[in-house]
């Protein structure tokens, strides 16, 4: 018997960076449905590749494998600059395109996991450039800061809503078609709320969650969800797989 048989599972992740998990998922038995709920748009890259073609930079980091992509598409001035990623997805994305990794995380995935690094302790006056989505949170460039280091951005994509027609999932979804639903972000969790609409977000409200930050509690609590999400170690495929394959284990949950 594999961890996840006949477990069904939405996916939320945008269409391009889906194939992983769903593989994962159905490789333990599970049936992946996809569901992205943030697609994401190249902005224009004018202002962005000034400042990836910068060579005066000490680090640059980069704070999602869309930013890797969409950098890349911009510039290449910036390969030879001592690069950090702010988790595993992140870091495998710039070692695919054949690039070296100053700095990861080696626990967790997020803005304070990058600061709690001993390197990024005493950045006086360092240069540091942020590739990023626009938006965004605003904690990794605000605490270099406050810790003396030069923060700019590079802002190389947007994440906006697809445009779907959510019918066919919510027909899915009302006959018992959806077991768990898994979450990579805030942004994805409201995004999916949003687009289910009101009957939508009563049968996302009794489903069990599937998260990747304990950030992702807050909005589940405002949007009603009956239970805390379960949140996994980290937004790499394998730990979402993980969280999954715990969840099941724990909740009981079959199928024949």
């Amino acid at each position: 018997m594999n961890a996840l048989d006949g477990i069904r599972v939405l996916v939320t992740r945008p269409a391009h960076q889906a194939d992983g998990l769903c593989a994962a998922i159905e490789a333990e038995g599970g049936v992946a449905v996809r569901f992205p709920t943030i697609a994401i748009e190249p902005v224009d890259g004018t202002e962005a590749r000034a400042r990836l073609a910068g060579h005066d930079w000490d680090w640059i980091i980069f704070t999602s494998a869309n930013a890797v992509g969409n950098a890349l598409t911009i510039s290449s001035a910036w390969r030879d600059r001592p690069l950090i990623a702010v988790g595993k997805a992140t870091r495998d994305a710039l070692r695919a395109a054949g690039l070296d990794v100053a700095l990861t995380p080696s626990d967790g995935f997020n803005s304070e996991a990058l600061l709690a690094l001993p390197e990024l302790a005493d950045v006086a006056h360092r240069r540091i450039l942020i590739v990023r989505g626009e938006g965004g949170r605003e904690t990794l460039a605000g605490t270099l800061r406050d810790r003396g280091a030069k923060v700019a951005y590079a802002e190389v994509y947007r994440r906006v809503p697809p445009v779907v027609d959510p019918a066919p999932l919510l027909a899915r979804w009302r006959d018992g078609g959806i077991d768990v639903v898994t979450v990579t972000s805030n942004e994805t969790l409201a995004n999916l709320a949003a687009m289910l609409g009101d009957q939508g977000r009563a049968l996302l409200a009794r489903t069990p969650v599937v998260a990747v930050s304990d950030r992702v509690l807050q909005i589940a609590a405002r949007l009603g969800l009956s239970n805390p999400p379960r949140v996994a170690a980290s937004a790499h495929d394998a730990d979402v797989l993980a969280a999954l394959v715990e969840w099941r284990r724990d909740s009981g949950t079959a199928h024949d």
